[in-house]
């Protein structure tokens, strides 16, 4: 199964957007047509990138439009990037999220005893190489943070590109802990400092801010999973 993404605009305007292709030439959304599995019996996910690392621009699958294209965020009419937050420059990760996933704003959380926040489950990409917009890729889930964003769950998969070349390395959270040090640190650095520049609180995180593990991660994901049907039943 592949895709390809047409754009149209220019980049950091309010018109450009990121349109989404089957193989055979069909428009789709990235958000309902894009299977959530890439493997199923494997685990593994299919990831839609968003957010390339190391750039700033807040880009996302726009849920209420139609063919739900990636575009840019806005907040009264001005285009969102988020800031250089010391020691760090734009997104530390490939962001994006996993299709036919979403965090009801409807449905309290168990564990974080929160509304989810209306949108996909957010994925951070921890491998070697920098993504481009769209790209989709295929993930191996690794963890999840529980963020609090202003009072709804905010789930944040920890994934590695399963073409990475060290990926059969990365199995659950600890070899994150064991063989990239610092990195989760900083990830929960990064997510609850995020906002301050922009005059926000800092954010919360369930679990005292700990990662819980692949199992959990997968369980959360599975949870999140919605078609098409559900989605606009519920919207």
């Amino acid at each position: 199964m592949s895709f390809s993404t047409e754009e149209r605009g220019n980049p950091n305007t309010l018109s450009y957007r990121i349109y989404f292709k089957s193989s055979d030439g069909k428009y789709i959304s990235p958000f309902h047509d894009i299977p959530m599995y890439a493997d199923e019996a494997q685990n593994i996910f299919h990831m839609v990138v968003e957010v390339p690392r190391w750039t700033n621009a807040k880009m996302e699958i726009a849920t209420k439009d139609p063919l739900n294209p990636i575009k840019q965020d806005v907040k009264k009419g001005n285009l969102r990037y988020v800031a250089n937050v010391f020691p760090h420059k734009g997104y530390i990760w490939n962001y994006g999220a996993i299709p036919q996933t979403w965090e009801d704003p409807g449905h309290k959380d168990n564990d974080t005893g929160c509304c989810g926040d209306n949108d996909p489950i957010d994925v951070c990409e921890i491998g070697n190489k920098v993504c481009c917009r769209g790209d989709v890729i295929k993930v191996k889930v690794l963890g999840v943070l529980a963020m609090i964003d202003e009072g709804e769950t905010d789930w944040k998969v920890i994934a590695i590109n399963v073409d990475d070349p060290n990926a059969k390395d990365f199995n659950n959270i600890s070899d994150v802990k064991r063989l990239k040090p610092g990195y989760l640190e900083a990830t929960v650095d990064w997510f609850r400092r995020y906002k301050v520049p922009d005059g926000k609180p800092e954010n919360q995180f369930a679990f005292n801010g700990e990662f819980k593990d692949k199992d959990f991660a997968t369980e959360t994901i599975k949870a999140t999973h919605v078609d098409k049907w559900f989605y606009y039943a519920k919207n």
